[in-house]
Order: structure tokens, then C-alpha cells, then sequence
């Protein structure tokens, strides 16, 4: 499941497609555009613009606005498990496609034109993608964000401060309740446990205000060094997720456990 860093660079791919007329939509996969008919997203967005991109946490989402200059539908684009967004330059230009941050990709080898499960033409002959192999994202008009808590890199320290001491659940289940706080996955709370030495299986409303004010520094540092990076995967500690590892910092064995349903890493003499 793509975390907030890969959102945000899809989100940052998402920008190149702003301002350009739309000419053309392919919403045949009933699946992926689900609850909406084939053609029901391709009637309401042709002859606009998307004008507005925005993320909060794993969620994203643009504002789009009609052919005669009125606001339009907000449009969601979710990633799902492997999903990729890819905007082709307009045609003609040297530049290619863009997807999963700022890098020019091009399509790959193995890639499989079935596997584009939602496009959109511009008049200028680009396009922007949604490339799902594993058919597990989804495109909609009018998504529900409000039930989102902040998100993960924007959060105050009092917002934060209230979302840790409210809860008696085991800190990793709260930094993965995204209802709490938005974005956090499975491999950026355990990267941000292990760079704080707490236990993922601690009580939330344990942790003193200093604990909870470094757990959020380090979590915005994290998210922050994981977008400029390409991704969560890139985090120190990610490696050294399996039985066969030591933690990199101490030397002891790293240990599996289950927390809040989530297969979870820590280091078994700091976490432990």
C-alpha cells in the first residue's frame, strides 16, 4: 500500500497535467471507477481542466473546473497497492512520461497496455494514467476525505500531542489508525519507532509529552527524507525487516511481532 511519501510524489506528478484542456477520458473499467458507469466520469470532466492538486495522507485528489470557466467535480485518484500515476508531455516535446515522483520513467519492458486502467487525453495529445497491474486503485468523482484524520506531515504538536495521550491502543495500531492521523503505513511507523527506540506494543497514553514531541519531529523528518528519496522503502531501518538481520545501530537480533493485526519490526534490546 503506497504510504503519504509515495502519494506525494504522485500527487507532485499529478501537477504536470494542471491547466490542460481535457479532451478525451477512458473510464471503461467498471472496477477501478467504481461506483460510476463507463462514461459517467468522461461526461462530467471533458472540456475542462484539473486545476488543483491535493493529498492528505494517502488520499488525493483534484479540483477540476468546467469548459465554461465554472468550478467542476472534485476528481480522487487512489493508488491502491501498486498503482502508478504517469503524465506524458505534451506532443511533440522531448520529455516523456513522469510517475512515482519527479524521475522520467518511460514505460517498462514488462508493462502491458490492458494494465492502464484510467485515462485522460489533453488537447495538446498528452495524457495522464493511472497504470494498475494488480487493478486494485481506484478513480472517482467527489471522494470523502472528511473522515481523515491530519495528516501525518502537517499535524500540529498539540493535534498530535491529543491523537498519542487519547488512546490506550499500542502506538503503532494509533499511528496506523487513519481516522487518528493520515499516512502512516506499515514500514513508516515501523522506521519511526525504531528511530525513537519505542516499542511498537507500548500503551499510547504512556508516553510522556517530551516522548510524544520527538515522536512527531522524528515522524516529520522521516515523511520529509522519504518524499525527496522516492519513497518509504528507502528508510534505514527497512532492510533489516526479516529474521535474518541485526539491528544496525546496536547490534541485537531484529524481532517479528504482530501489532494491531500489522506485521511489525523492532530492534529486540532498544524496542523491546
Amino acid at each position: 500500500m503506497p504510504e503519504l511519501p509515495e502519494v506525494e510524489n504522485a500527487r507532485q506528478v499529478v501537477e504536470k497535467a494542471l491547466d490542460r484542456a481535457i479532451a478525451d477520458i477512458d473510464d471503461h473499467d467498471e472496477y477501478e471507477c467504481r461506483p460510476h458507469r463507463p462514461g459517467e466520469i468522461k461526461h462530467a470532466l471533458v472540456g475542462g481542466r484539473l486545476t488543483a492538486a491535493h493529498r492528505r495522507g494517502k488520499a488525493m485528489w483534484c479540483e477540476t473546473q468546467t469548459a465554461d470557466g465554472s468550478e467542476g467535480p472534485t476528481l480522487g485518484i487512489h493508488l491502491g497497492m501498486g498503482g502508478r500515476v504517469i503524465v506524458t508531455a505534451p506532443e511533440g516535446e522531448d520529455s516523456s512520461d513522469y510517475g512515482g515522483g519527479n524521475a522520467k520513467i518511460g514505460v517498462r519492458k514488462k508493462d502491458k497496455p490492458e494494465w492502464t486502467r484510467f485515462s485522460m487525453t489533453f488537447d495538446d495529445g498528452g495524457q495522464l494514467r493511472l497504470f494498475d497491474k494488480r487493478r486494485l486503485g481506484r478513480v472517482r468523482l467527489e471522494p470523502d476525505i472528511e473522515a481523515l484524520g491530519p495528516d501525518a506531515g502537517e499535524i500540529t504538536r498539540d493535534e498530535f500531542r491529543d491523537m498519542v495521550s487519547a488512546s490506550k491502543a499500542p502506538l503503532k495500531a494509533r499511528l496506523l489508525d487513519q481516522n487518528a492521523i493520515s499516512g502512516v503505513g506499515n514500514l513508516l511507523a515501523d522506521e519511526v519507532l525504531w528511530q525513537t527506540s519505542l516499542s511498537p506494543s507500548r500503551r499510547s497514553n504512556t508516553l510522556s509529552q517530551d516522548e510524544i514531541d520527538e515522536l512527531r519531529r522524528v515522524l516529520r523528518r522521516c515523511i520529509r527524507s522519504a518524499i525527496r528519496k522516492g519513497g518509504v522503502h528507502t528508510g534505514e531501518i527497512i532492510p533489516y525487516r526479516n529474521a535474518d538481520s541485526d539491528c544496525p545501530r546496536c547490534g541485537a537480533a531484529m524481532k517479528r511481532g504482530t501489532v494491531g493485526g500489522r506485521t511489525t519490526w523492532f530492534c529486540s534490546k532498544e524496542q523491546g
